[in-house]
């Protein structure tokens, strides 16, 4: 299906591996234009470097930094010669028990997970509405739905910004001006994170991390992980121009693991 987006500008955030990676694959091989951004530079131009291999056609630009900072925001924004698509994405708060965690813990999962990408919308989405066409994503999690008690910091975190999302995107302003906003509750991808999660979890119950592995797959009811490509994939369609009907929405890629209804 050709997705309409040739041409289009994108920035995507944490996007030098794992799930913001897959989004900016998906995105450059619908000739897309990038702008990405991740915390290590090194990671970031090798990313880049791939995305330019896989379509020359297209412009890649890099800014190294940690995107809650509010120097690496502008520099990212300036980067971009026009913002029509906005992936926000940030590597989740670390696993642990609520006991130990500080109001500073909190305050960093709050400014990673939720402040910054409301940051950036705000920045973003009026000219967007200008324009008559934007597309803003939030990778957030499935523990939105099915919260996982060593992930309190990021279940917390990620559900606030649901929240707020769920009003924002139903403004006529906004939807009325052909400008989405979706969050993408991804299961269990096989990434750095969800190896980071299942590593805790042996931790916690004395046994080991493939033993915790093969009892998470066995709970999938699709009996795998998630492959990052496929959820680049599923990105980029809610970034296209067909998908305009389509917002405010929270969508789970959890292989049928959450058990619910709705």
């Amino acid at each position: 299906m050709e997705l309409g987006i040739t041409g289009r500008w994108a920035i995507v955030c944490a996007a030098s591996k794992g799930l913001g990676l897959a989004c900016a694959r998906a995105l450059a091989k619908e000739g897309v234009n990038l702008v990405i951004n991740a915390r290590g530079n090194e990671t970031l131009q090798a990313a880049a470097d791939e995305l330019r291999q896989l379509a020359p056609g297209i412009e890649v630009r890099t800014v190294a930094g940690d995107i809650s900072e509010q120097a690496v925001r502008e520099q990212v924004l300036t980067a971009c010669a026009q913002v029509d698509i906005l992936v926000n994405n940030a590597g989740g708060p670390p696993p642990g028990d609520f006991r130990d965690w500080q109001r500073e813990d909190w305050l960093k999962a709050l400014d990673a997970n939720m402040l910054t990408p409301i940051e950036l919308i705000k920045a973003c989405v009026d000219g967007m509405a200008e324009r008559g066409f934007g597309r803003i994503v939030n990778i957030t999690s499935g523990a939105v739905k099915a919260p996982i008690d060593v992930l309190g910091l990021s279940n917390g975190a990620r559900s606030g910004l649901t929240g707020f999302i769920a009003g924002l995107a139903r403004q006529s302003r906004l939807a009325g001006n052909n400008v989405t906003i979706n969050n993408l509750l991804p299961g269990p991808f096989d990434t750095e994170r969800l190896h980071k999660t299942l590593s805790a979890a042996a931790d916690a119950n004395g046994t080991s991390v493939d033993s915790i592995g093969e009892q998470r797959r066995k709970q999938v009811p699709a009996q795998r992980f998630g492959q990052p490509d496929e959820f680049g994939a599923y990105c980029a369609f809610i970034c296209s121009a067909h998908a305009g009907f389509l917002t405010g929405q929270n969508l789970l890629l959890d292989g049928g693991s959450y058990p619910g209804t709705f």
